[in-house]
């Protein structure tokens, strides 16, 4: 994998194909979409790790967001038409309420997905539908907001630091507090500093990533396959029976494995784990079966790139 930096005016596809060229590999995928506009960490995942792209679109996020006050649009950011403009009072006491306002939304919510996204409703993309003019009904989803921080009101902006769940649009949240205070509100930019276990001052521009290449030293910025996971336990199989188990990719009892590391307190069997083979090498992800009193492979790594 390869923690990039995702720069303003690209698509997450774009940054996709540009790595195509880079590395000049056809097996490249991402792990969690950011718009255009937005900037910020954008995990890449090269040849047989483009297995992990589903389990780490799962990931935590952590944003950088400004919030504008006063201006509501039909894409919920900047960017689009504006629909409405209302006066932000400049006070100590609406900044209160604004501040109390946008910490009210910490822990769940439910949020109406924004027309202008790629979620799809009868096999149609919401931004195709609002791009032809049509609005359709879309059911509130829960979304967690895990931590919400505020760090600069200068009004009618907001500087917010935002920790959340998969499909929580940041758009939407801005729009939301700017409805809930009356006055209106979109989102003006937004960086993604974090997601899961890559953060914002490890990764690498496009540019950087090229210089690397032709410096030969790619090597620098590639990351093992199992470094998301490190917060999982880890197994590894015990010499004969134990490795053929996993190198076939079959389940595997756990008396056929001993644990790696000697710091968690998770009692066994453990729900997920890591797993590797007797000479260390990682195998996969195994989640363990309650019924079948044992450990079944849920993502491997086995084979060809």
């Amino acid at each position: 994998m390869i923690n990039v930096y995702k720069e303003k005016g690209y698509t997450s596809h774009d940054v996709v194909a540009k790595m195509r060229g880079i590395l000049r590999m056809k097996k490249i995928g991402h792990t969690g979409t950011l718009d255009p506009q937005a900037e910020g960490v954008l995990p890449v995942c090269i040849g047989k790790a483009t297995k992990l792209c589903d389990l780490l679109t799962d990931k935590t996020k952590t944003y950088q967001t400004v919030l504008l006050l006063g201006r509501e649009t039909d894409t919920q950011d900047i960017t689009g038409k504006i629909l409405a403009e209302n006066h932000v009072e400049e006070s100590a006491e609406f900044e209160k309420t604004a501040y109390e306002t946008i910490m009210s939304f910490a822990g769940t919510y439910f949020q109406i997905p924004p027309m202008y996204s790629a979620l799809k409703v009868n096999g149609k993309k919401l931004y195709e539908l609002a791009r032809s003019g049509k609005e359709v009904e879309r059911q509130p989803r829960p979304v967690e907001i895990l931590d919400i921080q505020v760090e600069k009101i200068k009004l009618p902006r907001i500087w917010i630091c935002v920790s959340c769940s998969k499909g929580t649009y940041i758009r939407t949240l801005c729009h939301d507090i700017g409805k809930k205070l009356g006055c209106g509100g979109c989102m003006e930019s937004l960086v993604r500093i974090r997601s899961g276990s890559f953060c914002v001052e490890d990764s690498l521009k496009l540019g950087e990533i090229e210089a690397l290449r032709d410096l030969g030293k790619l090597a620098d910025c590639v990351i093992p396959l199992e470094m998301p996971f490190g917060d999982l336990p880890a197994l590894v199989m015990k010499p004969g029976i134990g490795d053929k188990r996993i190198w076939n990719g079959n389940p595997f009892d756990g008396e056929l494995a001993a644990v790696r590391e000697d710091f968690y307190e998770e009692p066994l069997p453990f729900a997920k784990a890591r797993v590797y083979d007797s000479k260390g090498c990682f195998i996969g992800i195994y989640g363990y079966d309650d019924k079948k009193k044992r450990y079944q492979p849920q993502k491997l790594f086995l084979g060809g790139s």
